[in-house]
């Protein structure tokens, strides 16, 4: 891992709440409002400057412009929704270059167990009815804030015990 365990911790602290909070509104209402985006944004904007070196902390905002642009693409090809991009960029400076692999894999595993227990939980009437508002269940398309959220909690986990 390149990042820095002490940015970790705090970056985590901070970024869990929001993460949250884009698995729970992309569950109950396929929606990841901008309000988390700006907020994760914003985590990262003064915890990262407080934490992480000044130049490390700046090239890293490049990432969002990167994932954004590369996010918006899919999402017009129907990859995944406008929200999904977005809260994927705001995420992209909390990952360290040297920890993308790493992120990408753990992503994909994160986003496999995610739908593997989305499409399980739907399926489960008790469930469906202690739920029965929220939207994820009714639609096709998958929920990818479910995966998106927790990737990112267990990235800055697995960087706070194991960074440099």
């Amino acid at each position: 891992m390149t990042q820095s365990a002490h940015a970790a911790v705090w970056l985590l602290i901070f970024a869990t709440p929001v993460a949250l909070y884009v698995a729970w509104t992309d569950l109950k209402a396929m929606r990841i409002p901008n309000m988390a985006v700006v907020a994760l944004l914003a985590v990262y904007l003064v915890v990262g400057l407080i934490t992480l070196p000044l130049p490390v902390w700046g090239w890293s905002l490049l990432h969002f412009v990167v994932v954004l642009v590369i996010g918006f693409v899919i999402s017009l090809t129907g990859g995944f929704g406008a929200g999904d991009a977005k809260f994927a960029a705001a995420m992209a400076p909390f990952v360290a270059v040297g920890d993308l692999r790493l992120f990408l894999v753990l992503l994909c595993a994160v986003s496999l167990a995610a739908f593997v227990v989305h499409r399980a939980m739907r399926a489960l009437p008790f469930i469906r009815r202690a739920t029965p508002d929220w939207q994820s269940w009714e639609r096709k398309e998958f929920p990818f804030g479910l995966a998106l959220g927790p990737s990112l909690i267990f990235y800055l986990a697995l960087a706070s015990i194991y960074g440099s």
